[in-house]
């Protein structure tokens, strides 16, 4: 398997967790309020990676793709703009379905390579600017349930921005340092920025409810700790319009979960959608095969 191909494997399992979350953290929601939520949630994450990291011999990027830049200050960057799109995700499930609020976080999807194309005037190849719209139309017949507008609509329209600078930035610095330890400094990270969010908005609600552990573990281990690792290094061998891509699977995997775990369902026009962002996202996966901008693997070091 070259090493894009695992790049996009890996993402595309990145995609299936993700999806589980939105059922998850919706449920939660209900038990925990957002800021204490993301903080045991990172929290949990942070402890569940440091075995890892303390058993690595990685000493950091193994080459060097530009100037070099302290792994705390590559981590706080990426701390900000996780917790940006996890806090604004979070609020917005709390007066939004899950299906809807996985369609207006989707839009990074169009945010990435348009934001991507208008700030650095990169070129796209054209099976990308075919697969974009294919994914959005696929995406809205997927997620979109009527209705007048709610809050958590917009708050959801502001995790696809903020977690579209997050694609962005990641592509320029998952290079710069070993996958580990760049994922870890991303977790603590967040993980400190949440706990001040939580003690500041709710300094008596800190301690979870017993019913709160088993997702909140689930969420910090499998759909934050190991996600965000898997991405790291994904990243490290797809472009960050292609990869951005790969996550328009997230909303088909969400559909799954939230019908299997909340009993949200989608009807035939749902079905029509996810194939259509099926489709997009394999033709951005061919395209992306000569893409320009997919930056040169990186070997892992060890």
């Amino acid at each position: 398997m070259s090493s894009r191909s695992l790049g996009l494997l890996l993402l595309v399992l990145v995609t299936l967790l993700w999806g589980s979350t939105f059922a998850v953290v919706k449920e939660l929601g209900e038990l925990l309020p957002p800021a204490v939520l993301i903080a045991w949630r990172f929290l949990i994450a942070s402890l569940a990676l440091l075995p890892a990291l303390l058993l690595s011999r990685e000493r950091g990027a193994a080459v060097p793709t530009g100037p070099a830049r302290p792994l705390w200050r590559d981590g706080l960057i990426l701390g900000a703009w996780l917790i940006a799109g996890y806090g604004t995700q979070t609020i917005a499930l709390q007066t939004t379905g899950a299906n809807r609020a996985a369609f207006f976080t989707a839009l990074s999807v169009v945010l990435v390579p348009l934001w991507l194309t208008v700030a650095q005037r990169r070129p796209l190849p054209w099976g990308l600017w075919l697969a974009l719209p294919l994914a959005v139309g696929g995406l809205a017949l997927l997620s979109w349930e009527g209705g007048a507008l709610v809050v958590g609509d917009a708050w959801a329209l502001a995790c696809a921005v903020t977690y579209a600078g997050f694609i962005i930035a990641l592509e320029r610095t998952a290079s710069r340092h070993g996958a580990l330890r760049f994922t870890f400094a991303q977790l603590l990270a967040v993980t400190a920025l949440a706990w001040v969010w939580a003690l500041l908005a709710e300094p008596e609600k800190l301690w979870p409810p017993a019913a709160a552990w088993g997702p909140l573990v689930y969420l910090g281990v499998a759909a934050t700790a190991v996600t965000t690792l898997l991405q790291t290094v994904g990243q490290r061998r797809v472009s960050a319009a292609e990869a951005s891509l790969i996550y328009a699977l997230e909303p088909v995997a969400a559909a799954l979960f939230s019908f299997l775990l909340i009993g949200e369902r989608i009807g035939l026009r749902g079905a029509l959608g996810g194939l259509l962002v099926v489709v997009a996202t394999l033709l951005g996966q061919r395209a992306g095969e000569a893409h320009p901008e997919t930056p040169t693997p990186q070997a892992e070091a060890s």
